[in-house]
Order: structure tokens, then sequence, then C-alpha cells
């Protein structure tokens, strides 16, 4: 799950990481009124686009103005509109919020992240000293400029393991000082929270000498939410792929990707390897779906309904292995989907395992016409014919 920046920075607060003085606003007026009472906090004014989604610098979601008058305009031409950022892809994400804030002149951009090391399996602190817009291409071509440092899950980030990475970023002992007492928190954050990802990109040394986070992303495991109802709480539906947020309320794991072949799968793996072999058969998978191990004919016919939301769904494979899935029961959700919202694009069926015959037998005497296929890979061949 993601947040936003505004409410990123709020938790940060909590962990005494520094950030500039600002507020939400969803009107121009608003933002106009937070300028006026920030007035004398900095010597400029930020206004930034609250998406879930990198990059809004380079997509013009982020402006930096000097007066509460421009702060109005500026708000005015971002609230409303869709901002359009290299991680947003083409649609772009609507603005409902902007984030005003009081800055100032920024002497130096650095970067500072906690993530999951998957390989390492544990947390790393990442640094650089090479912070701002252009991370990812940095990342890209002068890789050691990166540096990583791994720390356990248990005892957190260590104060030796936290000054060596600062002593990466800097020579000047105060503001590694600094950057390794922000660290630390960092870190602490990260796991008390269960993230996958803390981010402050600039972490900037101002022209004054202090160390501010400008930015802050954070990213939550959706797996440790019920331990941090507070967390949860904070998810805003409408910067969410509605395809996903429907399948959430049916407990199914749902992907939109950007294909035209939708997929219903028992099973994270078998699901993954649908989508590998429709690719291999010539085809391009529409989401990644899981229905899992124990769906019932409601949550399949959900499944349907969620796939057919896509426009470019433009035929569907069900490839079910019954183990506790029953395939009778299978049968019987793509009979409601069909009855309920009608199916209008080719449909192909493999079910193997648990009630298999059941199964077979309920969609050959429906009457529909769905195609039915034997093997993995006479599944993805059908299919991929059938557009």
């Amino acid at each position: 799950m993601n947040i936003h920046e505004y409410q990123a920075k709020e938790i940060f607060k909590r962990y005494a990481i520094p950030v500039n003085e600002g507020s939400v606003a969803q009107t121009a007026e608003e933002a106009f009124e937070i300028a006026k009472k920030l007035r004398g906090a900095g010597h400029f004014f930020a206004v930034k686009a609250q998406i879930h989604a990198g990059g809004r610098g380079k997509g013009g979601g982020i402006k930096i103005v000097k007066t509460p008058e421009e702060v109005k305009a500026a708000a005015r031409n971002l609230l409303g509109k869709k901002l359009t950022t290299p991680q947003t892809g083409g649609e772009g994400k609507l603005v409902s919020q902007v984030f005003v804030e009081a800055t100032a002149e920024i002497e130096k951009e650095y970067y500072a992240s906690i993530a999951l090391d998957r390989s390492a399996a544990r947390p790393c602190l990442i640094v650089s000293e090479a912070g701002g817009m252009d991370i990812e291409e940095v990342a890209a071509r002068e890789p050691e400029k990166i540096f990583k440092r791994l720390f356990s899950p248990q005892d957190g980030l260590g104060p030796d393991e936290a000054a060596s990475a600062a002593n990466q970023l800097t020579r000047d002992s105060r503001t590694a000082q600094i950057f390794a007492s922000l660290f630390q928190p960092l870190a602490k954050l990260f796991l008390d929270l269960d993230a996958s990802l803390v981010e402050i990109n600039p972490l900037a040394v101002m022209s004054s000498g202090e160390v501010i986070a400008i930015d802050a992303k954070i990213n939550f495991d959706d797996n440790g939410l019920y331990r941090h109802p507070e967390i949860a709480a904070l998810r805003d539906p409408s910067q969410e792929d509605p395809r996903e947020v429907e399948a959430k309320k049916y407990e199914l794991s749902y992907v939109g990707l950007d294909g035209n072949i939708g997929c219903i799968v028992n099973g994270a793996g078998l699901a993954m390897a649908t989508m590998d072999i429709i690719k291999f058969a010539g085809g391009e998978p529409a989401n990644f779906l899981d229905v899992g191990g124990g769906a019932s004919k409601e949550k399949v016919a959900a499944a349907f309904k969620i796939i057919l939301q896509d426009p470019k769904v433009r035929a569907i494979l069900v490839n079910i292995f019954g183990g506790i899935m029953r395939c009778d029961v299978v049968a019987e959700g793509i009979l409601a989907a069909v009855k309920e919202v009608g199916v209008k694009v080719p449909l192909v069926a493999r079910l193997e395992g648990t009630n298999v015959n059941e199964g077979k037998e309920i969609l050959k005497k429906s009457g529909l016409n769905i195609i039915s296929a034997s093997t993995f890979a006479e599944a993805a061949e059908k299919v991929v014919a059938a557009l």
C-alpha cells in the first residue's frame, strides 16, 4: 500500500525526521490560506501534486513560487487535472489535493532509503551523494555512487552502521553526524510499521546548514496492515486501479496489465506460469488474477466481472488445478458470471483436479460456447487463436 507525501511526512515527524512546515489543500483557496500562515517560515513555497507516483517534478507536478497568490495560481493549475509522470503511464493520475510547504535554498541534494534486499532476506540502507530527480539514471549509469548497508531486522540499524553510511556521503563531520542520527530512526520506522520502502529524495542540506527531508515516500507491506489499522486508514482508493480496489473486497489477488487476454487462475505460482505460457504462445496477458485455493462460486463470478471491466480484454483463459478448489465450483462460478454480466468474448477453460469431471459436465450441459482445453499448452494456444 502506498500513501501520499503529506501523510509520510506526518509519520516522519513522529520519528523526529526533519521536514519542512506544510499542510495539504483540496482547493486553490485552501492553498492560499495555508501559504499565508506559512509566510516567514521559508524563502519560497513548494506546491506539490499529491499522487501515488514518483517523477512528479519531471511531470510538472511540483511548482516553486514566492507569494501566496502564486501558490493559489499553481494549485488551481494542478487540482482536478491528470498528471503524467514517468511512473504513471500514459493515462496519468488525477490530482485531487496539493501539499503546500515553506522551503528555502538547497545547497546539496542526497538520497536515502530503506528497502528489503530480497536476495539477502534483510533490510538495507541505500544512500547516494547524487540525490534528486535523476536518481534512477544515476543508479543505472553510475552504480558506484550508490552505497548499500544491510542490517538486522531484529536489532535494527546500529550507530556504527549508520555512521559508516553517512561517511560515504560527506567528509563534513557535522553533516555526517546529522545523517547518521537520521538513518537510525528511518530504519526503525521501516521495521516498526512493516514498510516495504521508506525513501527520502532529496535528503537536502540547506543553505542554512539544516538537513531536511524534502520529499517523503513510504510503501507498506499489505500483509502487515492488520497490525497497523491506523496505517490502513491512510489508503486513498482514488489513486488505485478501481479493478484492484474491487478485487480487494473479494480477497482476490489482482494486478492489471497491458495485454488483451484475461486470466482467472487459482494459485499465485500457476497464475505466473499462465502469464508466461500465454506470452510463449504469442499472446499478452491482461492481468494477474489469483482467486485463491478455496474460492466460492461468488468469488469466481466476481473475478469475471472485474476482468470484463477492462475494455482491452478480448478473450479469457480460465486455468484451474483443483486441490482445495473444486472444479465444479469454478464451473458454477463461470455460469453465474455469464448469467449476471454476460461474457461476449471467447472463453477458454482448462480444468484439472478435484471434481474435474463434474466441472466439465456442468460446462458441457450449459450450452455456452466455451472452448475446452486439456493441457496447459493447449489452453494457451487456443486462447491466442481465439483472438
